[in-house]
């Protein structure tokens, strides 16, 4: 179980902090940039010229700061078993109606907490007709204002770890799960390690998989050879091999050195806007990003407890302990539900994501890319309240919470 006391939190960063952002981005220096090369050779020299302009002078962090603490947000310690004790940051939302089922949301990288902002009031909206939801998003370790790990070796089974511990610990004996990116990649563990105990089934929009193994999948694997894919499952392949040739240079960087690149990401804020705003446009779906949208989500990680480079020590933890292979070869037997967005990084066959759990709902949507929590929320969440509603498959797995007043 968890130990600690919950305490409310409230994000207050000094001004101090804030005189030193901008005292930051007043001595930046911009490299320079070819001509007519647009986004091939990166972010444009334009863009961060712009968003640095605006982080500097025009952008209003404490307008920011009050639209995250309308959240009601809370703090705990929980003792990782072999390591020290975590005090950990985490939106913890209620729905009115009690029976409401208890949903962990977890986030991946580059995100963070508020990636879940959108679809937490969908979620835990009082219908008659749709399944409510109790919506719990965590700061992982490492993320926002949760603290970080201090010894090396922090990998999957720590991260599944804190994720039950933190649900328990707020009384939820039975839950669900959701989550994309890192988040899927926790959740897939949380699955296996804790499924059918205290995780009832959980859902994902980032189905990533290989090709369906004849020794444990003969039946898929046969399937994936003679069926033909749709015009979605192609698209969809292009894409994930799009982003295995053009876009996991950051993948390799943060899975082997990432001290060395903490350093930029620590020191120079336009270093870590280029750095996550890269992502923030090439891993959507043609998504409309404010300015004032982008600042806010990499202010986040500037401002977060453990500083933006204990963010991305993730990738070589769970790379070196074998993790990132192992993890993703589990099973589970709960009921897994998946949604599918054109634009998410790895979109594989439908046959092919049938082997990652005991799949029961399947949604694919025509737009929608990696951060389809804030890119598409209307369609994530219909697709969570779907699987869970009444003659949903997975109506009532929760013990006493059906969702339903």
């Amino acid at each position: 179980m968890a130990s600690g006391n919950e305490q409310p939190f409230k994000v207050a960063v000094p001004d101090a902090d804030i005189e030193l952002l901008r005292k930051k981005l007043e001595l930046t220096t911009f490299p320079d940039e070819l001509e007519n090369v647009g986004w091939d050779y990166g972010v444009p020299l334009a863009d961060v010229q712009r968003l640095v302009a605006r982080w500097k002078d025009g952008y209003d962090w404490r307008k920011a700061e009050a639209e995250i603490n309308a959240f009601p947000q809370f703090t705990r310690d929980i003792e990782v078993d072999g390591f020290e004790t975590l005090n950990i940051h985490y939106v913890h939302q209620r729905s009115t109606v009690e029976s409401a089922i208890p949903l962990l949301f977890v986030h991946g990288w580059p995100g963070h907490f508020m990636e879940a902002r959108k679809i937490i009031p969908l979620l835990t909206a009082a219908t008659p007709d749709q399944p409510s939801f109790h919506v719990v998003a965590l700061s992982l370790p490492g993320y926002g204002f949760s603290e970080a790990p201090k010894k090396k070796g922090f990998s999957a089974a720590q991260y599944a770890e804190v994720g039950n511990k933190l649900m328990l610990a707020l009384g939820y004996n039975e839950f669900v799960t959701q989550g994309g990116d890192w988040g899927y990649f926790v959740t897939r563990k949380m699955a296996h390690a804790y499924g059918g105990k205290t995780v009832k089934a959980w859902h994902t929009n980032m189905a990533a998989a290989g090709f369906p193994s004849f020794f444990s999948s003969p039946l898929t694997f046969l399937t994936a050879l003679v069926k033909p894919w749709s015009r979605a499952e192609r698209a969809g392949l292009e894409r994930t091999q799009w982003f295995r040739k053009e876009g996991q240079g950051y993948f390799h960087e943060q899975s082997t050195r990432p001290q060395t690149l903490g350093y930029s990401l620590a020191d120079s804020p336009a270093g870590l806007l280029a750095w996550i705003y890269e992502k923030l446009v090439q891993w959507t779906d043609g998504y409309s990003w404010e300015d004032d949208e982008v600042l806010t989500w990499i202010s986040i990680y500037w401002f977060s407890r453990a500083g933006p480079a204990a963010s991305v020590r993730i990738y070589c933890e769970t790379s070196r302990s074998g993790d990132f292979q192992s993890v993703t070869s589990l099973y589970s037997r709960i009921p897994l539900g998946l949604s599918f967005f054109p634009k998410e990084l790895v979109v594989v066959p439908r046959a092919w994501a049938r082997t990652i759990g005991n799949v029961v709902s399947e949604s694919e949507h025509e737009h929608g890319g990696h951060f389809a929590a804030h890119e598409r929320p209307e369609d994530l969440a219909s697709d969570v309240r779907k699987m869970f509603a009444k003659g949903g498959p997975a109506y009532g797995v929760v013990s006493g919470k059906s969702g339903y007043a």
